[in-house]
């Protein structure tokens, strides 16, 4: 007899709490206050000046890191409330999984990539993990924000088609199921809304979609010809793009789950492979989206003349902080003893808004990102 999602929620009796005791509290669960706590948090708030594929700021249209952030969180909270698992804990992984960004999106990843290859390398998921376990300090008696472990298995174990941490910190194969709705949720949402983005930048062009079988089919269910006016167009086309790719997910998951034979929580931590997934068809038919847009869109020359300009620009200020680790706060600089110069200079920047990066940037080079 297929036993629905919900048997396999985490909930508050089988978590395995946080590192560092705490009373409960008198009417949020465990869950609700890690999902408070990164609300409040200063990296979550810094996530607005961040690039999710444009800089903040050049037009109020783009997304920028916290939006997509948000927008991942409302579609993570919607599947998770239909498997029936712990919306608080889906919730809290999801407004967490990109805390960890640095400025400039992933070319700004991939120069600290490089620049770090020495010293552990540098990948956004691990990096969301060590701000709220180390980098993030609002408490007089631990570091960190001393999140549950659920919510922080899921940043450790958090992948998605351009990124694959090696987790070194947790021994589970996988995280739990409300950990793969955020995954899912994530790439969801970022394939949806850079395609809606890249349409009104005018990098896409409507012509070149009519062979995307997931914006075909899509366009025509809600017959997008007949819509004359092009924003609305595009954007009712991602929402039903979204639309049918989560309700695919629900229905998928519901299947994959009663196949598995999964009995405790334990057994979804043993499983390396998803469970939350979509159906292969719209597994393959979202593959092919973003084989588009990465060759279209993401390599797109504007794009990439910008990335050209971030990584020299800050592999200068990287160099600059090495020489001169005075001019980061007394509070990055109390981390060297502990964590080294390279990885508490990487830390700084990549706490950075594209904003206060650009102007360090140009104290050191007053003509730099020119085009930022």
């Amino acid at each position: 007899m297929f036993r629905t999602a919900a048997d396999y929620a985490v909930t508050e009796s089988v978590s395995r709490g946080r590192r560092f005791l705490e009373k409960p509290h008198p009417y949020r669960s465990d869950f609700e206050r890690d999902r408070d706590r990164i609300i409040h948090c200063s990296a979550f708030r810094r996530l607005e000046g961040k690039t999710q594929v444009f800089s903040p700021g050049l037009d109020d249209y783009y997304r920028s890191r916290l939006t997509h952030t948000i927008e991942v969180a409302q579609i993570g909270r919607t599947i998770a409330r239909a498997l029936g698992l712990n919306e608080s804990l889906t919730e809290a992984i999801c407004l967490a999984h990109d805390l960890g960004h640095p400025p400039f999106g992933h070319a700004g990843e991939q120069v600290l990539n490089d620049l770090m290859a020495g010293f552990g390398g540098f990948e956004h998921n691990l990096q969301s993990l060590r701000i709220v376990d180390i980098l993030e300090h609002p408490y007089l008696h631990f570091p960190g924000l001393n999140l549950t472990y659920e919510t922080r298995l899921g940043l450790a174990k958090h992948t998605s088609t351009y990124d694959n941490p090696q987790d070194r910190v947790f021994p589970e194969a996988n995280c739990s199921l409300e950990g793969q709705v955020a995954e899912v949720a994530d790439r969801i949402a970022y394939n949806c809304h850079d395609l809606e983005d890249g349409l009104r930048a005018r990098l896409i062009e409507a012509s070149q979609l009519q062979d995307i079988e997931l914006v075909r089919q899509t366009q025509a269910r809600i017959n997008a010809a007949a819509i004359d006016e092009p924003a609305i167009r595009r954007t009712r086309t991602a929402k039903a793009i979204i639309d049918r790719l989560v309700g695919d997910c629900i229905k998928a998951t519901g299947t994959t789950i009663a196949d598995a034979n999964i009995k405790t929580i334990e057994d979804v931590y043993a499983k390396k492979d998803n469970l939350v997934k979509l159906s292969p068809s719209c597994e393959a038919a979202l593959a092919e989206l973003e084989r588009f847009l990465l060759e279209k869109f993401y390599q797109h020359e504007s794009l990439k003349a910008t990335a050209r300009q971030v990584r020299g620009a800050v592999e200068q200020l990287f160099a600059e902080l090495l020489r001169s680790p005075q001019r980061m706060p007394a509070y990055f600089r109390n981390f060297i003893p502990d964590q080294g110069l390279a990885r508490t200079v990487c830390d700084y920047i990549a706490g950075m808004t594209d904003r206060f990066a650009v102007k360090l940037i140009r104290e050191i080079q007053p003509d730099a990102l020119s085009n930022i």
